[in-house]
């Protein structure tokens, strides 16, 4: 009886603190530069009030090149901070880049440049994806790690796509 009554006020708490963390969202989404797909996602600590923490499976395509996709798993902090944007996410983040199509370059790219970032907090805190391109071996290497305003974390996960021989990775 305890279980079912927990779990229903879990599930009317989730729809409030949905409802507000929709509105702030919606206020944030233009700060956010990373366009994220989410794939899938796993509970891993339940919370009364607000949504779980969990592991969040994010798909981010290349803008500057086609066929490739990162995914992208990382902690979310849930609970009522975490619901309306307040929590600061863990800096632990792995990443997997895969080729998904034919490969194409829309204009030749700089050796190394930030693709995608996301913020794990309100104001201090980005999980960043950096592309590095190795024309010795003509593949894109793909570098994931997260800073602060004042000191990051050594914590990164690294990623690397072989382009074919006969398409050259144009760069600057």
């Amino acid at each position: 009886m305890k279980l079912k009554l927990k779990l229903k006020l879990k599930k009317i708490c989730n729809r409030v603190v949905g409802a507000s963390s929709l509105a702030a969202f919606a206020l944030m989404t233009p700060l956010c530069s990373a366009k994220a797909e989410v794939i899938g996602s796993v509970d891993t600590a339940f919370i009364l009030i607000g949504p779980d923490h969990k592991i969040l499976v994010e798909a981010y395509d290349d803008p500057k090149v086609d066929g490739v996709t990162c995914y992208i798993s990382r902690a979310k902090t849930g609970g009522i901070k975490g619901a309306v944007g307040l929590a600061e996410d863990k800096a632990e983040a792995s990443i997997a880049c895969r080729q998904v199509g034919v490969i194409g370059f829309k204009k030749p790219m700089p050796q190394q440049e930030e693709v995608f970032n996301e913020r794990l907090s309100v104001l201090f805190k980005k999980l960043r994806v950096v592309r590095v391109v190795d024309v010795k071996r003509n593949a894109l290497v793909y570098l994931t790690y997260s800073d602060r305003l004042i000191n990051g974390s050594p914590q990164n996960s690294v990623t690397a796509v072989a382009v074919d021989k006969g398409t050259p990775i144009p760069v600057k």
